[in-house]
């Protein structure tokens, strides 16, 4: 009789503790996402990256949460974002620019980060190859050098006669130097003058666009920045009115009526992301996973714009456009 009534309690032991852990609520991952720019205008970034985890299967709020920050444009508030987001122990986080990349990488060592950038990360110190990251950071970037040169190129391709090039660059940015870089390699092979102008805030834009127009510019070049970005409507404006045709190194500026564009899409770019924050999620290690480079890059070329600036686009240049808005 003893014996029995001890087996029953510890089977009931047993099964009272099965039962309460089966009552433990399960652990959802908390991602910590933040971008350089405002909130409306990266609005269909976080969509895209959304997108990407619902691919994988997460449902955000329900399967993983999102700790989501915007800088609106000011690198100062990186450091803080990235301190908040290791305070608040988050699983992995999600950096959208070179400098914010360098502040998570700062704040911490240990938490796994996955960047969105169209920088160097080699060159910026971050991985130690893209194919072999090392380190707690992996993620896609579109190695902005690069793309500078081409960009230039396509340019000269759309203006055969234009020898003189503006140049909107944000000093502070980490990655202008290289794109800057990129470009004067390809401006001596093209017998093209670049002519920098730097714009630190956005109350110096229009002082930019009065200097390019001083200086006789026949074009210009936007380079990747996370403030031109945010302000991409007064940019695209400011060009429109000084009737300078404009190469821009991101497509959003074209749904502003920018002129054209050539490069990676970053909605795509943060949908790749989502990849790599699941293989994350799933054990995998940062320094396992080689960063990713686009294999697509898109010309989009706005028609419209074209004729309002009185600019006849040749035919090779439009034949060879992925995107054609008229």
């Amino acid at each position: 009789m003893y014996t029995t009534v001890v087996w029953l309690l510890a089977v009931w032991f047993f099964a009272f503790l099965s039962l309460a852990e089966a009552q433990q609520p399960t652990k959802i991952p908390r991602i910590g996402v933040f971008l350089p720019a405002s909130a409306p205008a990266t609005a269909h970034l976080v969509n895209a990256f959304k997108q990407g985890l619902q691919d994988h299967g997460y449902t955000v709020n329900r399967d993983v949460t999102l700790e989501r920050r915007f800088a609106e444009g000011k690198p100062e508030l990186l450091t803080r974002f990235a301190a908040e987001l290791v305070r608040l122990k988050v699983d992995v986080i999600v950096a959208g620019s070179t400098p914010g990349a360098v502040a998570a990488k700062t704040a911490t060592g240990a938490i796994p980060i996955v960047i969105v950038t169209t920088g160097d990360p080699v060159a910026s110190g971050l991985v130690a190859s893209l194919a072999r990251p090392g380190g707690n950071i992996t993620g896609v970037t579109a190695l902005g050098q690069e793309l500078a040169g081409k960009r230039l190129e396509v340019l000269k391709e759309m203006l055969p006669t234009v020898s003189r090039v503006a140049v909107l660059s944000n000093p502070d940015n980490s990655d202008t130097a290289l794109s800057l870089k990129g470009a004067e390699v390809a401006a001596r092979i093209l017998g093209v003058e670049l002519r920098i102008q730097e714009v630190r805030d956005p109350t110096a834009f229009e002082h930019a666009f009065q200097a390019m127009t001083r200086e006789r510019a026949g074009a210009l070049m936007v380079l990747p920045d996370p403030m031109f970005v945010s302000h991409r409507e007064r940019i695209v404006a400011l060009s429109a009115k000084s009737r300078l045709p404009a190469m821009y190194a991101h497509r959003e500026y074209m749904d502003e009526g920018g002129l054209m564009f050539y490069g990676a899409s970053l909605a795509d770019m943060w949908r790749r992301a989502a990849t790599y924050v699941d293989k994350i999620l799933k054990g995998a290690k940062p320094a396992d996973l080689p960063v990713e480079q686009p294999t697509k890059f898109e010309l989009a070329i706005n028609v419209r714009t074209a004729k309002q600036i009185g600019l006849m686009i040749p035919p090779n240049v439009l034949a060879r456009a992925d995107r054609v808005i008229k």
